[in-house]
């Protein structure tokens, strides 16, 4: 039986190991997540120092080990320096490493994944200041998306009928329950606790999400699964106390969100239409709302935290924004 294996991955994690070695987590399209060791990467002549560099994709040659396998050859196909040199597009890059390693999985391919993450990297490395935040926000809907855990935002998560935001209304809002899985109609938030908890008590776990369009990456990795579910156990001393917050959209916030689910976003600045609190309200502070909305969401249904949320509030809140 071979010692030696291929494959093409993505340094997500790296920290020191003895005096010269690295220990990368990398996700690969053909073995999923791994944990290697670089020999001698933190050496300063060293051919593995720029390749077990943050994002890195090499085509990599791992020999097998008792605890841990080991880069034998790396030769780089694809590097985003672009993120590295920018600290608000390298905070956003770390955020989607971490949503990435909370739900990828070992000794199975994760093609969809790796293809998603590097689309996403790529738009956030050419993105300009402005867009850096609704590219976060779409790519962390893709990512639950591909998990088969995305919020449902145009369909009202206990009545399923369609919400359209009136952008002439001011006044118009519609709740965001974590526990129910997205949008609920201002009307059914009275006795929402009692439904969602019937609701779980009838259904298995698959059956209580509801599906999101499958448009939401390129052709190359249309065919995702929102069947994935997000593998448990990892990490449990991060794990967070479920409690159950609702939020409330504007009419404007709502259509925002709506738009995460297509392949490209239309709208990166959005123009305050008829809604007197959003003439005040910048394009950066609704998407960091939206941001947040997402970021809740997602701890909620990963059980997990999110440690590289604080960067993300130190390099986009200013001010911050009150979430009521």
């Amino acid at each position: 039986m071979s010692r030696t294996y291929k494959a093409t991955g993505i340094n997500l994690k790296g920290s020191p190991l003895g005096e010269s070695d690295r220990l990368l987590t990398i996700l690969t399209q053909e073995q999923g997540l791994v944990r290697v060791v670089a020999p001698g990467a933190r050496k300063h002549n060293s051919r593995l120092a720029g390749r077990s560099g943050l994002f890195v994709i090499n085509q990599l040659l791992l020999a097998k080990g008792k605890s841990l396998d080991r880069i034998s050859q790396a030769e780089t196909v694809r590097s985003f320096p672009g993120l590295s040199s920018n600290l608000t597009k390298l905070t956003a890059s770390q955020y989607l490493a971490e949503l990435t390693l909370y739900q990828a999985l070992s000794e199975q391919p994760q093609e969809s994944l790796f293809c998603l993450l590097t689309e996403h990297l790529e738009r956030l490395e050419q993105a300009t200041a402005a867009a850096v935040l609704p590219c976060l926000a779409q790519a962390t809907f893709h990512l639950l998306a591909l998990a088969g855990i995305a919020p449902q935002v145009h369909l009202c998560c206990i009545t399923q009928e369609p919400i359209v935001p009136d952008l002439l209304d001011p006044d118009w809002q519609v709740g965001f329950s974590l526990s129910a899985g997205g949008t609920v109609r201002m009307t059914e938030l009275d006795g929402l606790g009692d439904r969602v908890e019937s609701s779980q008590q009838k259904s298995t776990p698959q059956t209580q999400k509801q599906p999101v369009e499958e448009k939401i990456v390129r052709s190359s990795v249309a065919a995702m699964s929102t069947s994935r579910r997000v593998p448990s156990g990892r990490g449990s001393s991060s794990r967070q106390r479920k409690v159950d917050q609702v939020f409330r959209l504007n009419a404007l916030e709502l259509a925002l969100f709506q738009q995460l689910s297509q392949p490209q976003l239309l709208v990166v600045q959005p123009m305050a239409v008829a809604l007197p609190a959003a003439v005040t309200t910048s394009p950066h502070h609704l998407w960091y709302r939206i941001e947040r909305f997402l970021r809740h969401y997602a701890q909620y249904h990963l059980d997990r935290s999110i440690r590289s949320a604080s960067l993300i509030d130190a390099c986009f809140s200013s001010p911050s924004p009150s979430f009521n």
